[in-house]
């Protein structure tokens, strides 16, 4: 059906990651992926989903160092080990306020997002509950995944065939795979625009990993942001708002591109590796 062309990984959530040729899959997701989060004081999960309170985030980059390690390259080159004192006094100067590192999640923690004015980047029944933060910015708060630093599924595809549709509607726009932030990306040559639309409730066959697809990915403002050498593009969410809203659980039609995963059979996957589809309620 296709082909997995490009893996990547956030050990830090909301900074840069890395690209990868094979990652082993466990049940809670790609190994390494999202270990580590940027905490403030108030008990806020740094998410550049609140772009003037995290955004600077995403001008730094992080990768892994072993397991339950990780390392982050600073603007100017200087790399720390996550959990140094010099890094969280680093970003605190980066951010404004005091933060810190870590690879515990909280019980509760804070997750915010900015709300963006295109029409299905939100549940209008959650921009009615919308309030302005001391940042001046209209933000929606939630939690991360209990136990977590996700928001919501551990594994994230998105399609080359979506990013090639959304391109010529907006050819100005570089639809780079590193803005929507996926551990998987997918090439269907010759497969339809948006192929993942049909998938819920599907399985796909990775590698030696099985997924099940749960739900569409809903997109906040991350995308239109710069992350390192892409720069910042307001167009690339108003396309997608305007070419591609679709049902996502009760929530009504959102901007979405991409699918979440449930792990079903972990395993090793590798790009190149042959990606296969099988109906709901099917198992291979």
């Amino acid at each position: 059906m296709g082909t997995l062309v490009a893996l990547r990984r956030y050990p830090v959530k909301s900074m840069l990651g890395e690209a990868l040729t094979s990652a082993r899959i466990t049940e809670e997701g790609l190994a390494g992926d999202r270990t580590f989060a940027v905490l403030d004081g108030a008990g806020a999960v740094g998410s550049a989903k609140h772009p003037r309170k995290w955004g600077a985030l995403l001008d730094c980059r992080s990768s892994a160092a072993g397991p339950g390690e990780a390392r982050v390259e600073l603007p100017g080159g200087v790399v720390l080990p996550a959990g140094a004192a010099e890094l969280d006094a680093r970003l605190s100067g980066l951010l404004g306020r005091p933060v810190t590192v870590s690879g515990e999640p909280p019980d509760h923690g804070l997750l915010e997002r900015a709300v963006p004015a295109y029409e299905g980047g939100i549940p209008e029944a959650v921009r009615a509950r919308a309030s302005v933060d001391g940042t001046g910015e209209t933000i929606t708060a939630g939690r991360v995944a209990a136990g977590t630093f996700f928001d919501f599924g551990r594994v994230h595809l998105v399609t080359a065939n979506s990013l090639r549709r959304l391109r010529r509607s907006h050819p100005a726009g570089d639809f780079d795979p590193g803005r929507f932030r996926p551990n998987l990306v997918v090439d269907l040559p010759g497969g339809p625009d948006f192929p993942e639309d049909s998938w819920p409730g599907a399985t796909l066959r990775i590698g030696r990993a099985l997924f099940r697809v749960t739900v569409p990915t809903p997109r906040c403002a991350v995308p239109n942001l710069a992350h390192g050498e892409l720069p910042a593009d307001p167009g690339i969410m108003r396309t997608v708002a305007r070419e591609h809203r679709v049902p996502v659980l009760d929530l009504g039609r959102l901007s979405c591109v991409g699918v979440y995963l449930e792990v079903l059979e972990p395993g090793t996957v590798r790009t190149g590796d042959a990606v296969t589809a099988h109906p709901a309620r099917t198992r291979p």
